[in-house]
């Protein structure tokens, strides 16, 4: 097997390899730095792929998929251990590897089961690793079901407030979607040889099959419902807040920049990429929708007050752009999509990260009750306001390059059904503003609310090597994004081309 397709095999093998050391341990600061080690040899091969599809392309590979394994797994029904990468599938392993090695520094303090906590981050990030090099439907559904039970584990246990309810709710929900999605892939097998005598799972394969209209026309709702529900989509959003607002730090981290994003991968290589007749007729609706969930998460954050439904809500309204760019259905709309998935990504958890350690000090998350947190904790609180720029889309952060890139596409659909959605959308720009603003000027501008606030204490090394990670990700995608888009942009050329377009 080549050098190269073992550094996809890597992404299943390394998390397993850390699981299997993290049960051999009790000492807490070995589990600490187990999970530590694994995660940042994660990110090393992260890199590495990065690079090498880099060079890949750069030498004149034009292939659409690189990297590939097949195995099969289960021949009587050809489901296969087919894994490989394109160009979004690599910004998405790269994004994954970012969150997660953040998320196991931002939770250095963790001293409840800790060995437990570890396992179920580290198992959610395989999942989600598993999910984006999946080339198989069936392979790709079952890492997309395997990242829900870690998640329900963490907010049920670690969480707080109303952290049954709200792990019981978002496992519903997903389950819920996961029921319209195993209809939709079972469809697309049933449908993926005419003769009827060699079905697959191998979306290659069923990318150059024609399904028939009145089939696609009735898988793919299902499909992109299916993956909407996790991809918060206005009005099956409502799982997000609550389970935002229960996780812990770094499940809310990976919870808001990874497993989301699934649901927009799904929503654009699956459902528009395979039944593209059905997306160019039905993606009106869509964008309705996802119009309507960009103006309501942006307007819902301004009369929040607790500083994880600010986040969540907002987060709504970013991932709702994500869908809105995938609906426009044209190259560069989806360039910002897949941009916009990664910015959010890297943008969420570094606030998720810092409000888990101004609460960790402050013992709220209500901005009314703090006041001049920027005097005490001037780290965290400048590392904050970064992150809020980024947010409302200042050049220079990934956010400016991520939403111009969906709107500008989104405004080159020349009817005026298209222009409008996208001048409506184009409005939560300042509502953003609006609410970062309002954010950063009640708690940490101003007077010392509290006399005791006069003695928490800045940032320590985990938490900077946790918001480093992810500051260092805004920035370079602010400032050069040209990596990411381009090799973006060279992947959409066969889902534009099966769309028509």
């Amino acid at each position: 097997m080549p050098a190269e397709s073992n550094m996809l095999l890597a992404f299943i093998f390394i998390p397993l390899l850390t699981l299997l050391c993290l049960l051999a341990v009790k000492d807490l600061n070995r589990i600490r730095w187990i999970s530590a080690a694994g995660m940042g040899l994660q990110l090393l091969n992260a890199i590495h792929l990065l690079v090498q599809f880099l060079i890949e392309r750069s030498s004149g590979n034009l292939d659409p998929v690189l990297f590939e394994i097949q195995e099969e797994w289960y021949t009587a029904i050809r489901i296969s251990l087919h894994f490989g990468v394109d160009g979004i599938s690599v910004v998405m392993v790269v994004l994954t590897a970012i969150v997660t090695f953040a998320g196991i520094f931002a939770s250095w303090t963790v001293s409840y089961w800790t060995k437990e906590f570890y396992f179920s981050l580290i198992l959610l990030s395989m999942a989600s690793f598993g999910f984006f090099i999946s080339l198989d439907l069936f392979t790709l559904f079952f890492f997309y079901e395997l990242a829900v039970i870690p998640m329900y584990l963490l907010i049920g246990i670690w969480g707080s407030g109303t952290k049954e309810y709200a792990a019981m709710k978002l496992t519903l929900m997903l389950m819920g979607g996961s029921a319209l999605l195993m209809v939709g892939l079972l469809g697309l097998y049933f449908y993926s040889d005419p003769t009827g005598t060699n079905y697959t799972f191998d979306m290659l394969k069923i990318a150059s099959v024609k399904i028939p209209i009145d089939a696609q026309r009735f898988f793919f709702p299902l499909i992109f419902v299916g993956f909407g529900i996790i991809g918060a989509l206005f009005p099956l959003h409502t799982w997000s807040p609550d389970g935002h607002s229960a996780a812990p730090t770094a499940a809310s981290m990976v919870h808001a920049g990874v497993l989301m994003k699934l649901g927009g991968y799904g929503c654009l290589k699956v459902a528009t990429m395979l039944l593209p007749e059905a997306a160019n007729e039905m993606s009106w609706i869509f964008i309705v929708l996802a119009t309507a969930g960009v103006i309501y998460g942006a307007y819902t954050t301004i009369i929040q007050t607790d500083l994880k439904y600010i986040n969540a809500y907002s987060s709504v309204s970013h991932c709702a752009l994500v869908l809105l760019g995938i609906c426009m259905l044209n190259r560069t709309a989806m360039t910002g999509a897949v941009l916009q998935m990664f910015s959010h990504g890297v943008m969420t958890a570094l606030f998720f990260s810092l409000i888990g350690m101004i609460y960790e000090r402050s013992h709220t998350r209500d901005i009314t009750r703090m006041g001049g947190l920027l005097k005490v904790i001037p780290y965290l609180g400048t590392v904050y306001i970064i992150a809020g720029l980024c947010s409302l889309g200042l050049p220079g952060f990934s956010g400016f390059v991520a939403e111009i890139t969906v709107f500008i596409g989104a405004f080159q659909n020349d009817d005026m059904f298209h222009r409008v959605a996208t001048i409506i959308a184009t409005t939560s720009i300042v509502v953003t503003a609006v609410y970062i603003l309002r954010v950063v000027g009640i708690f940490l501008l101003g007077p010392v609310a509290h006399e005791e606030y006069h003695s928490l204490k800045d940032a320590r090394w985990f938490e900077r090597v946790a918001t480093v990670t992810l500051l260092s990700a805004i920035v370079i995608v602010g400032i050069y994004p040209f990596w990411f888009s381009d090799m973006i942009y060279e992947s959409l050329g066969g889902v534009v081309m099966n769309l028509g377009r």
